[in-house]
């Protein structure tokens, strides 16, 4: 017999499970509802009442290939100079020069009588890489062809010397040997090399500044360094021997020293006043990295022996395309009427024979999944990712499943957005979305946002695992779910 006391719990038992069962339904249709501003719906957005909803994954295989580059959209923010030859990760020679643009100093005119005394270029480098005692000999031409960088456009990296450095007529300003060791002027963030420039340049440059009408040049308008530099263009850095070192130049000055007779009131005898004015090569003016890999054939070769592994190479050298199969996605994840959701769709891009050895050259610390189609205009104008452009990671780490003292390389990219925009944007989309990984290095503002993408151009390569390796092969792993 049921008493009144026992009645009562159930019935407020019964209460609740309604109420949880009528929430949990209602948590389900936001969550659906809120889904669908990110991602594609393929087939009807119609769902029955009684539907279930069916969560599935799946895993894909991938095409890859390199890609042969001719060069790169160079915007340095620092500058690789000298000439390596890589015979443990086989990606062959590179060499690497500098043409520099100086800016004159801003609302500054020279003392009337003073005098040249000397003009000597500072080259501030923060690191090196490869063998820091290897020789190199560092020479430094004028640029006098007559042809100047135009601040606003964007130059390749293949530049010709030919082009700045008159071949008939080439004006040698300076040169040094020395190794990448070597710290003439030791700092705790940075050392440097100075190279003292000849005199007949010091003469004819010294002619130009201190001539009354020039003096009108020293200003920060445009026009007036516009005027500067088609008296004097600038100068080419390059190597002439040295196999082994490059160095990461961080800055570059051109300092000219002067003196004059200075008379203070009331003074009868002047004095020597000697001092000095910089010539900077900053932001403000141009400067071009320029990069050649003359066995870059040689190098294609040799990796494409080798389908399992491909490579992305900085700078300016060999990067992988891969092939995303949209239309086999499209197909294979149907779900007939139901209103699809992609959940996840993570790339893995692992990382495979990886040295540790002092001149194995670095693995690239971010890649950029950048549209094949738009590759060109990304880094032309200088934008960001979005949705349907491009997609950033960074080099991540992990210990080895089987050998804890071993650790695992990678880059996980989430292109979840990416496809379900293609699905949105182009629901006739067929064939394949071919993608490119991109060493890029990134700017970021107080807040840690990137606000600037470049092309990588210091020395990296990364070895990856392709679609075509045996031994884990590259795959886009999805999660998906319809009601």
């Amino acid at each position: 017999m049921f008493t009144a006391s026992s009645v009562r719990p159930l019935k407020n038992n019964y209460l609740r499970m309604k109420f949880q069962s009528f929430f949990i339904v209602i948590l389900l249709s936001v969550l659906a509802f809120a889904c669908t501003d990110d991602y594609t719906d393929i087939g009807s957005a119609i769902q029955l009442p009684g539907d279930t909803i069916i969560v599935d994954a799946k895993s894909l295989n991938l095409q890859t290939e390199n890609i042969m580059l001719n060069s790169i959209y160079s915007r340095p923010d620092s500058f690789l100079l000298g000439t390596f030859v890589d015979n443990i990760s086989n990606t062959g020679t590179t060499y690497a020069d500098i043409f520099a643009q100086f800016m004159p100093p801003v609302d500054f005119s020279y003392p009337e009588g003073s005098k040249a005394d000397s003009i000597k270029l500072f080259m501030y480098y923060y690191s090196w890489f490869g063998d820091q005692y290897s020789p190199m000999q560092v020479n430094l031409y004028e640029m006098n062809k007559g042809n100047i960088f135009n601040y606003s456009q964007a130059y390749q990296s293949n530049l010709k010397p030919e082009d700045y450095v008159d071949p008939n007529n080439k004006i040698l300003l300076g040169s040094r040997i020395f190794t990448a060791k070597d710290a003439v002027i030791p700092r705790s963030d940075t050392t440097a090399v100075v190279f003292k420039l000849s005199d007949n340049f010091k003469d004819r440059f010294s002619t130009l500044m201190h001539n009354r009408r020039f003096n009108d040049i020293a200003s920060d308008t445009a026009n007036n360094i516009s005027k500067f530099h088609k008296l004097f263009n600038g100068i080419y850095i390059t190597t002439d021997f040295g196999s082994a070192s490059m160095l990461y130049v961080r800055s570059i000055v051109l300092r000219y020293y002067f003196s004059y007779k200075y008379l203070a009131p009331g003074d009868t005898t002047s004095t020597t006043v000697s001092t000095y004015v910089n010539y900077a090569a900053n932001p403000e003016v141009r400067q071009i990295n320029r990069f050649q890999h003359p066995k870059k054939e040689a190098i294609n070769l040799y990796y494409n022996s080798r389908p399992e592994v491909n490579l992305i190479s900085s700078p300016a050298n060999i990067y992988t395309k891969i092939k995303i199969p949209l239309e086999d996605i499209k197909k294979s994840i149907s779900m007939g009427n139901r209103k699809l959701i992609i959940n996840s769709a993570t790339l893995r891009v692992d990382a495979t024979d990886v040295k540790d050895t002092t001149l194995a050259q670095p693995l690239a610390r971010n890649l950029l999944l950048v549209n094949n189609s738009l590759y060109d205009e990304f880094f032309r104008k200088r934008q960001l990712p979005t949705d349907s452009t491009a997609i950033l990671a960074s080099l991540s780490y992990e210990l080895d499943s089987v050998d804890r003292s071993k650790y695992n390389y990678y880059y996980s990219f989430d292109m979840a957005k990416m496809i379900s925009t293609t699905f949105k944007n182009q629901p006739e989309f067929n064939g394949h979305l071919e993608m490119m990984l991109v060493p890029v290095s990134l700017t970021y503002d107080g807040n840690n946002n990137v606000i600037e993408i470049k092309h990588q151009n210091t020395m990296s390569t990364t070895k990856i695992r392709s679609g075509a390796a045996q031994d884990n092969p590259m795959k886009l792993k999805m999660v998906y779910s319809g009601f």
